[in-house]
């Protein structure tokens, strides 16, 4: 039977699929439009299949909150064309506000959500098959509180929630939501940082420490015979400044042996530093925590630096959690 064109535009704006597609399936359902739109997500569900073990790695993120509860929601696809098109951020969009309106507590139950008739996985995966790019959730995340906030950055990469007790300012809510986009923090203090992140961090800050013990050692070794380190610091740099004539074969192999000899002196000194190492670590912990933590942080929208917990004491709004996405390398 013969298909107008007024009927592939109603079902291309049912659907979303292209032209040819509609035209397709139409013919092949005999004008039936339910038919055809089940035709329509079979061939997109294959379509996905086939993308399975491609890289996602654009796609959108958006952030809503309403009456106490907010979410994030991150959808991936493949390219940053079709992470801009409007149909794929108005997808986006509706998964927010149906998971908004549910107040959806985990991805698992949003992936199983449905809006009308179909699931949000199922939806996801029709949009798939229209643009034949791999498409998945990418993340979710939720909070609900007397007061939420919600920030999207633009581009949509990157969204964050932060929830605050009863009586909060808005506004001010709403700049600690930029604050966490901007500056990535890991919690909200110390107390709230994991033992296991804080025992990694600790181990790290000790080793590195001893790294530049030894690296000294060896520096002003180096220096007493009479050599710029800078000049010896690499094997490259030896074999480059000694063909500029910097330095010569001597010293290249004076160099070498003085590195040698110099950093296993160090490394054997170092169970008599111990203290003085452990309170050198400490130190860079504490740097870690006072630069990871929100209420540590130096706060964005302050030209003087103020911290973050100085803003909110004055303000009287207490900070309960925050959420970042982003879908964005960091």
């Amino acid at each position: 039977m013969a298909i107008s064109l007024a009927d592939i535009k109603k079902l291309r704006d049912i659907t979303g699929a292209g032209m040819m597609d509609v035209k397709k399936a139409l013919e092949e359902a005999n004008g039936d439009f339910e038919v055809a739109k089940d035709l329509l997500r079979k061939r997109g569900q294959a379509i996905a299949a086939k993308r399975s073990d491609r890289e996602a790695s654009e796609g959108c993120v958006l952030a809503k909150a309403n009456g106490g509860f907010g979410a994030i929601v991150g959808v991936k696809c493949e390219t940053e064309f079709v992470a801009k098109n409007e149909d794929f951020v108005g997808m986006v969009k509706q998964i927010l506000d149906a998971a908004i309106e549910n107040k959806i507590k985990s991805a698992d139950e949003l992936k199983n959500m449905k809006i009308g008739n179909f699931t949000v996985t199922e939806i996801i995966t029709e949009r798939s098959g229209v643009t034949g790019e791999k498409m998945e959730l990418a993340d979710y995340a939720c909070l609900e509180a007397p007061v939420v906030d919600a920030y999207n950055h633009l581009g949509n990469k990157l969204s964050s929630l932060v929830a605050a007790e009863a009586g909060a300012d808005q506004e001010t809510v709403h700049g600690i939501s930029m604050q966490v986009a901007a500056m990535a923090p890991i919690a909200l203090d110390a107390d709230h940082v994991a033992e296991d992140v804080k025992k990694h961090e600790l181990e790290v800050a000790i080793e590195k420490t001893k790294q530049d013990e030894i690296n000294k050692a060896v520096e002003n070794a180096i220096r007493k015979a009479g050599i710029n380190p800078a000049h010896v610091d690499s094997e490259d740099h030896i074999e480059s400044n000694q063909a500029k004539g910097w330095i010569t074969a001597e010293q290249a192999q004076q160099a070498r042996e003085i590195k040698a000899s110099a950093a296993a002196e160090a490394e054997a000194n170092l169970a008599n530093q111990a203290k003085k190492i452990e309170m050198i670590a400490q130190g860079r912990l504490g740097k870690f925590l006072k630069e990871s933590t929100l209420v540590e942080q130096a706060y964005i929208m302050s030209e003087s630096k103020e911290l973050v917990k100085d803003i909110l004491k004055a303000k009287g709004v207490k900070i309960i959690d925050f959420r970042r996405i982003t879908l964005s390398a960091e």
